[in-house]
């Protein structure tokens, strides 16, 4: 007679293993997000184990030339259904923890506008935790899609390299050229809506030399509420554009 133990069983469980070569900085994070320490060693070599909601995290011992700073320590995915409440309670965990949320430097969390599909939180150590919506689109266009033209396609682009690759210099970059090459048989709307993006990754990219050149031609454009709207919902954070906002006509 065959019973479960003799064959294999579709239950698994893997578990990530990160390397930690800022073990002590890596351990006061992810407290201070509301996570359980279930198991903490440091010598003779580390090993971590925090647990969350219904997911791990286990780290250990990094090589010694591993320098967290250049974020290639590794990192891994966690999958769920509803990616926003997740982004929410990390925001609340961090507010509660730092006093503001962290976007720069090491740890930080990348924004979230409404209507992504994932974000990441980088820690301590460098590694990425990718936290990714289970019915995220599968097929997606890293160039822009295909079916955009001009800025239209511009913008498309900028937003796949924020939201999904994570990377917002080339984003910053590919709007900054759109505007200069795209920006002038564009509509108004898509101006608008680059020059928000211009600002928004401006600021986070230590930039903020450039945030009231974008922010002037932003005031200077003639939008209705409508298209406010549009434009506000292209980023994570609209409050970036308040001083900026033309008066609607």
């Amino acid at each position: 007679m065959t019973t479960n133990q003799d064959r294999v069983q579709p239950n698994e469980t893997t578990v990530p293993l990160l390397h930690c070569p800022a073990p002590e900085e890596t351990l006061a994070f992810w407290r201070a997000l509301g996570f359980a320490v279930a198991f903490e060693q440091l010598r003779p070599y580390v090993y971590l184990a925090f647990t969350w909601s219904g997911f791990q995290l286990h780290y250990g011992p990094a090589p010694k030339d591993l320098d967290p700073a250049k974020e290639q320590s590794g990192g891994c995915l966690v999958m769920v259904d509803a990616v926003a409440s997740y982004h929410a309670a990390f925001t609340e965990a961090m507010r509660r923890s730092y006093g503001k949320v962290l976007v720069k430097g090491l740890p930080r969390m990348t924004r979230f506008r409404a209507g992504s599909s994932r974000f990441s939180i980088v820690d301590p150590s460098g590694n990425t935790i990718v936290f990714i919506q289970r019915d995220e689109p599968k097929d997606v266009e890293y160039g822009g899609s295909k079916e955009l033209d001009g800025l239209a396609r511009v913008l498309d682009n900028a937003r796949i390299l924020r939201e999904f690759k994570m990377d917002d210099r080339a984003a910053y970059r590919a709007l900054d050229s759109g505007m200069r090459r795209r920006a002038e048989d564009a509509p108004v709307v898509e101006q608008a809506m680059a020059l928000a993006g211009l600002i928004e990754l401006a600021t986070a990219l230590d930039k903020a030399d450039r945030v009231p050149e974008w922010g002037a031609r932003l005031q200077a454009l003639s939008l209705t509420p409508e298209q406010r709207t549009q434009v506000a919902q292209y980023v994570a954070d609209p409050t970036h554009l308040e001083p900026w906002w033309p008066d609607p006509r």
